[in-house]
């Protein structure tokens, strides 16, 4: 159908339009997109075998959907991709504030320019992208926001009684008529509010200051939530979620991979920055570990979650950090290093709610932790395990760094070091660049001095080496000799970076 060439009420039924409520055009969208094997929800990675065929199913019932889902867990973004499932453009009575279908108006207004024009009614056309509408819960949405209000001043200026439907100012609901309509974080809507959605879900219409309105709105509901909300500020009301037809448990990324590819789709970075920075695998996948690791701590509150915000802003850190010292050494490119994981530190200190443990160790020193815990398992898929390597009657292939260290010798990696100073300090390692070549050995040499400095990490992390924070990278020591010869002032030198967050 040619929607610029219909204009009028009556060149609409001369095209055969039939008119549709908004679930069953959602569900006749949605059989044919299944019928062709198109994907749909484009962006939404890891519920393609879990949430996706639930979503389906429900579009199919018809049914009014609450997602339900910790934070970062990519709710509102499904129900925005439900705006691709509605026709691209439908007609509507021109001027009307509920975008009236012209063969079966609702408002006072609709009725009237039919019964005045009949077929010369004026019509207009309404593209898919006009027809969503979203509300975040908050604990001021009043009943007049949703549902609407008498107007005393339209009363007034039109000269009509309050008896007069014409006096009511409609609310977010009623001008989402015929669309999708979302209610982000229901269960912060006080429960009296939430009250009056129960005839909207249920009959369909609406009441207002005891007007005896019957509005029969066409609209498809999504609502959001978070499970933590029910204990913390609110919940949904009983009735009410009875009356919401199905829930559908969203959930994070199952595997590291999953994750990297979600990281990858969302993270913001420049065209300089694509170009000019290199970031290997092996740095995007101890991002995705550090929220994997966050997940299942015992200093993080896993009811309250770890947000997939918290991967991409900490990627996003990370990029920003290797081209924060790629200008300030005038290099041409860079690549991202271990020691780049310090500026990653504020992206985790601001997304991650601590139990009581957590709050004693501090959000600096807990994130510390979780980049290290990310490291040490890495570690292990990519090198042999230190720890069984010094037990084995083999010969132990990180002997000869560990006893380097042994001898007194240290290093220190400071964020800001110029390629050639970075690369002269970990050569000074002897053992280092022979190990990292014996188990991958095909590899360039950035990728080689970055496994090089992955390797100090990994071994720190296994207490074989003691790796000490400074104010702008770290230093690398004997295990035993730290220990032995900490004074008493050492100890408060270990806090300085959690100090700062």
């Amino acid at each position: 159908m040619n929607h610029t060439e219909i204009n009028n009420l009556g060149q609409l039924k001369e095209s055969g339009y039939v008119s549709r409520s908004v679930k069953d055009e959602l569900r006749a969208n949605l059989i044919k997109q299944l019928q062709k094997k198109e994907g749909g929800f484009e962006g939404i990675v890891g519920f393609e075998d879990t949430v996706i065929p639930d979503l389906q199913t429900a579009i199919l019932s018809r049914h009014n959907i609450l997602l339900l889902g910790l934070r970062g867990q990519a709710k509102t973004r499904i129900a925005r991709l439900l705006v691709n499932l509605l026709d691209e453009y439908i007609p509507y009575i021109e001027g009307s504030e509920l975008f009236d279908d012209p063969l079966a108006p609702i408002s006072w207004y609709g009725h009237e320019t039919v019964e005045k024009h009949r077929d010369a009614t004026p019509i207009a056309w309404l593209h898919r992208s006009e027809r969503y509408t979203e509300k975040l819960a908050t604990p001021d949405v009043t009943v007049a926001d949703l549902i609407g209000d008498v107007d005393p001043i339209k009363a007034a200026t039109l000269k009509l009684t309050y008896n007069d439907e014409r006096v009511i100012h409609f609310g977010l609901i009623p001008r989402a008529h015929r669309g999708i309509f979302v209610i982000n974080e229901l269960p912060d809507l006080q429960a009296r509010i939430q009250v009056s959605l129960f005839n909207i879900l249920q009959e369909r219409d609406i009441q207002i200051r005891g007007f005896k309105l019957r509005l029969p709105l066409d609209l498809q509901f999504v609502f959001t939530a978070n499970p933590e909300d029910y204990t913390n500020r609110g919940s949904i009301v009983t009735p009410l979620k009875d009356r919401i037809e199905s829930q559908i448990l969203t959930h994070y990324p199952r595997s590291v991979e999953i994750s990297r590819k979600i990281t990858q789709q969302e993270a913001l970075l420049t065209p300089e920055q694509r170009a000019t920075i290199e970031a290997d695998g092996l740095v995007k996948d101890l991002v995705e570990q550090i929220a994997f690791e966050a997940r299942a701590s015992e200093y993080i509150d896993k009811k309250s979650g770890v947000s997939a915000r918290l991967t991409i802003a900490s990627y996003e850190n990370l990029i920003s950090n290797a081209e924060r010292r790629m200008i300030i050494n005038a290099e041409k490119s860079t690549f991202v290093r271990i020691s780049d994981f310090l500026g990653v530190i504020p992206a985790i200190t601001g997304k991650i709610e601590l139990v009581y443990e957590g709050e004693l160790e501090g959000p600096g020193k807990v994130a510390n932790i979780l980049i290290g815990k990310a490291i040490k398992s890495l570690m292990l898929q990519f090198f042999p395990d230190p720890e069984k390597a010094k037990k084995s009657k083999a010969p132990n292939p990180y002997a000869e760094i560990v006893n380097w260290f042994g001898d007194g010798n240290t290093i220190s990696l400071i964020d800001n070091l110029p390629l050639e100073q970075y690369k002269k300090l970990l050569n000074s390692v002897p053992g280092l660049k022979n190990l990292v070549k014996t188990f991958h050995p095909r590899l360039s040499e950035n990728q080689h001095l970055l496994l090089m400095e992955f390797v100090l990490h990994g071994l720190a992390e296994f207490s074989q080496l003691n790796k000490g924070f400074l104010d702008n990278g770290f230093a690398f020591s004997d295990m035993f000799n730290s220990l032995f010869n900490l004074e008493p002032d050492d100890d408060d030198e270990d806090f300085d970076i959690d100090d700062r967050y």
